[in-house]
């Protein structure tokens, strides 16, 4: 390395002193071998149960491997209802508040800097626990292979059922392309949830 390279990259010297050294991308971008960034608050918010739920591996190009951030508030869960992958797999991981995983095994407990893994067809669902909302990561594999089974009783014919879902559009004023997702029993089609992004 030259003298001059030196001097620019050590922060003390140069043209580039006291500025932020580059990130190797555009912000909200690619590099040439494909690297990129987001800045999570920037990513759409996609229509679920929870109060936020942004798809960073569709921001960011991912192909191989799902990842989500939530922010549930108490008492909201993820993502539809009890359910499982056949053959996919699920880690979360907390970034604050807590989680309570229900599974056949029992309740599981996750908080602050804790991950909980679910292996591939192993029925579950989640919901944000204790005072404050939750932050976590949602990651999966194989990304392809991502399509959850739904078994929860309904409400109306008593069957242990997946759920099919309809969009509404709600909107209207300054927000015309508002819609809510309405869940219904694959059974007997009675509406058994319905909830806006």
């Amino acid at each position: 390395m030259t003298e001059d390279a030196r001097d620019a990259n050590d922060g003390n010297g140069g043209d580039d002193a006291g500025r932020e050294a580059p990130r190797g991308g555009d912000r909200n971008g690619e590099s040439d071998h494909g690297y990129s960034t987001v800045a999570v608050d920037e990513v759409p918010n996609t229509p679920n149960p929870t109060r936020v739920k942004r798809e960073l591996d569709e921001a960011l190009g991912v192909s191989r491997f799902g990842c989500n951030y939530y922010e549930a508030d108490p008492g909201e869960r993820v993502p539809w209802g009890y359910h499982r992958h056949p053959d996919h797999e699920e880690l979360f991981f907390v970034l604050s508040g807590e989680l309570a995983v229900e599974t056949p095994d029992g309740e599981f407990r996750v908080g602050p800097d804790e991950a909980f893994f679910v292996p591939e067809d192993a029925p579950n669902r989640a919901v944000a626990v204790g005072d404050e909302p939750c932050r976590f990561l949602a990651v999966g594999a194989p990304k392809d292979a991502d399509g959850a089974v739904i078994a929860e009783e309904c409400p109306a014919c008593g069957a242990e059922t997946d759920r099919d879902y309809e969009v509404e559009g709600v909107g209207s004023g300054a927000n015309p392309e508002d819609e809510e997702y309405v869940l219904v029993c694959a059974d007997c089609g009675a509406e058994t949830d319905r909830f806006s992004g």
